[in-house]
């Protein structure tokens, strides 16, 4: 069963089979599936463990009935059952993520009614259905038919001397070959790994060997285990130490990465704000980044008459990464959600600059703003008014994530212009989610592309040149910023484990009135740059003791992101990954090949692992200790 799931997702994502040179094809793939059969002899192994051991235990003791039987029956029928539930999910989450299913996708367990409403107005994901339960129709059928049809457990066993030693032998062997199965491996040092599918340098092959459930448990296992212990990259004070140098910072009585931006002069209009998080906007999706389809004329047209910077790289994969990294300046910390947290923390983001300098604040979502704890979290820090479903019409509302992307661009203008008459400058962080299933695209709005992931980019493009061009009949367009950046971006691309496609993102800040030389800028950053980048141009004195840089002026070595159990480092030439279940390994990205360079140029993969490691080790920290100002 687990075979066929695997031969399935083969099928699905067969375009992946031409990314492995021709003379290697046979070799790798057949690896691959015998990888994936020593997965699944562990986890059938754990599964088998305690009826195995049940069941000869029962025979040696005479002790056989109905119940019995049947109660293991029960037993192994459930739990394969629910085995084949996570292949079949597995099918949809790796086309969407191109990772094995992991405890990643229960982000949203906090919000049950919320998720399982999102995954069934999602079209997309009903097929699996159909292998998941017919799976578990034959397995329930053979259970039946095979394994208990001939059992009389009426019948009871005389043992001689010579059977009862034969028979515990057997048990003993019969146990030692399920333990050798959950071991999954011959080596002598440790069992099995995630790490142990990582046999090639091409992504999909060494995907296609895991199993989910698997992936699933260990994920699990893992994320309780750094509940209570913290990573430990670098000692946090040497961390520190090197954080400062990247940044070119002293600190200060209140944090040592603290760094006073003074100004020439005060700028006595400081420009509004409207910072605009995209979902899923991949730099991918943009015919500036090189995409063919035409999806994103008014981001390119903008970008084009504006200050772009072109590569940018989101500090995570999840929504919550984006928002909280874009508005505070600090790094994803892998799987942990800053924004669960028991005690809202007071970090110096830009909402709190800017509302120290009399800026009014709001923050406007498409749906509900309790989701990952989005609007509790911005209203502990100095985000005044929070906009969300409830505050739209009910007819409005078209799915889980609430109202399309242009009514909520529409219902934000007359709020705005409230804020624009109280005579002082406001900051606007505005959340869209159209580019996110449940796909909705308003029937007023007319795609070109026939492929609906590409039909919501182009009306989302669409979503953002209305609300510009609404914008501009305003009186405080003149004197305000439109900044666009995405929250993550999307798979489109698998050359690696962790697809760049899913975190260069766009970074673009519109302002005709303003801008009057319009560059590209080629340094790399993150969103955790954002917030100084914007606060440049707004030419207002402010402590900055975030991990962010102002772009215009600083150039970083490599910029830095997270992909759940995996950390990515990047310069125009080298991609580090390190993976926290496996080896590192250091690519030219812009190499055809795939090969590790990390064993030929260690000092490079040093300096990499070096840089991304002090920069979270030291956001740890700080976040630990409370040095947030």
């Amino acid at each position: 069963m687990f075979f066929v799931f695997r031969l399935i997702l083969f099928f699905l994502e067969f375009d992946y089979f031409y990314s492995v040179p021709v003379i290697e094809r046979p070799s790798i793939f057949l690896q691959s599936f015998f990888m994936g059969f020593r997965f699944d002899l562990v986890i059938s192994s754990y599964i088998m463990l305690l009826p195995s051991f049940l069941l000869l235990l029962f025979y040696q003791l005479n002790l056989q009935n109905r119940i019995i039987y049947f109660g293991i029956k029960i037993y192994l029928i459930l739990l394969f059952s629910i085995s084949f539930l996570i292949c079949g999910i597995d099918l949809t989450y790796f086309q969407h993520f191109f990772s094995r299913f992991s405890i990643a996708s229960l982000r949203w367990a906090d919000s049950p009614l919320f998720m399982f409403k999102m995954i069934f107005q999602e079209v997309e994901f009903w097929w699996v259905i159909i292998p998941t339960v017919i799976s578990i129709y034959i397995f329930a059928k053979l259970m039946n038919r095979l394994v208990f049809a001939k059992v009389d457990p009426f019948v009871k066993t005389h043992f001689t001397t010579k059977t009862r030693i034969t028979t515990i032998v057997f048990s003993l062997f019969t146990i030692a070959l399920i333990f050798f199965g959950i071991r999954g491996r011959l080596e002598t040092k440790s069992p099995i790994r995630v790490g142990t599918a990582y046999f090639s340098n091409y992504a999909f092959p060494n995907q296609l060997g895991l199993n989910p459930v698997f992936t699933f448990l260990r994920s699990y296992l893992d994320a309780n285990k750094d509940k209570a212990e913290h990573f430990n990259f670098i000692d946090p004070v040497l961390a520190l130490k090197n954080v400062q140098y990247y940044l070119g910072r002293s600190g200060n009585i209140n944090s040592p990465i603290a760094q006073n931006i003074n100004s020439d002069s005060i700028n006595s209009t400081p420009p509004n704000v409207v910072l605009v998080i995209m979902e899923s906007m991949s730099a991918a999706k943009m015919g500036r980044f090189g995409n063919p389809d035409n999806l994103t004329p008014f981001l390119d047209s903008m970008a084009n008459n504006g200050y772009s910077f072109d590569h940018i790289y989101s500090a995570g994969t999840h929504t919550f990464n984006g928002i909280f990294s874009t508005l505070f300046s600090y790094p994803a910390l892998f799987t942990k959600h800053p924004m669960k947290t028991v005690e809202i923390p007071k970090f110096n983001g830009i909402g709190s600059v800017l509302k120290q300098h009399g800026y009014s604040t709001v923050y406007f979502t498409t749906h509900d703003d309790q989701f990952d704890n989005v609007g509790g979290f911005l209203r502990g820090n100095d985000y005044e008014e929070i906009i969300s479903q409830q505050d739209y019409p009910s007819s409005k509302v078209e799915s889980t994530l609430g109202v399309p992307d242009d009514f909520m661009f529409d219902f934000a203008i007359p709020k705005l212009n409230e804020l624009a008459k109280k005579g002082k400058p406001f900051l606007s962080v505005m959340m869209t989610a159209s580019d996110h299933g449940p796909y909705v695209i308003p029937e007023y709005f007319t795609p070109k592309a026939n492929d609906v992931k590409k039909q919501v980019v182009e009306y989302a493009d669409w979503s953002i040149k209305q609300f510009v061009k609404n914008a501009k009949k305003q009186p405080w367009f003149n004197n305000t910023l439109f900044v666009f950046v995405a929250d993550h971006g999307a798979f489109m691309d698998a050359k690696y484990d962790l697809p760049l496609s899913y975190n260069h993102i766009p970074f673009i800040i519109y302002a005709p009135n303003l801008i009057k030389n319009p560059t590209a800028y080629t340094n790399f950053g993150g969103q955790i740059d954002v917030f100084p980048t914007i606060m440049k141009l707004i030419n207002l004195p402010y402590t900055n003791s975030t991990f962010g840089v102002d772009l215009f002026i600083h150039h970083r070595p490599y910029t830095y992101f997270c992909n759940d159990d995996k950390l990515g480092i990047i310069n125009h030439e080298y991609l580090f990954i390190y993976r926290k279940n496996s080896n590192s390994s250091l690519y030219k990205y812009n190499e055809t090949t795939v090969n590790d360079y990390s064993k030929t140029y260690p000092a490079i993969a040093d300096s990499m692992k070096t840089y991304a490691f002090s920069n979270l080790q030291a956001a740890q920290y700080l976040v630990e200790k409370g040095i947030l100002k």
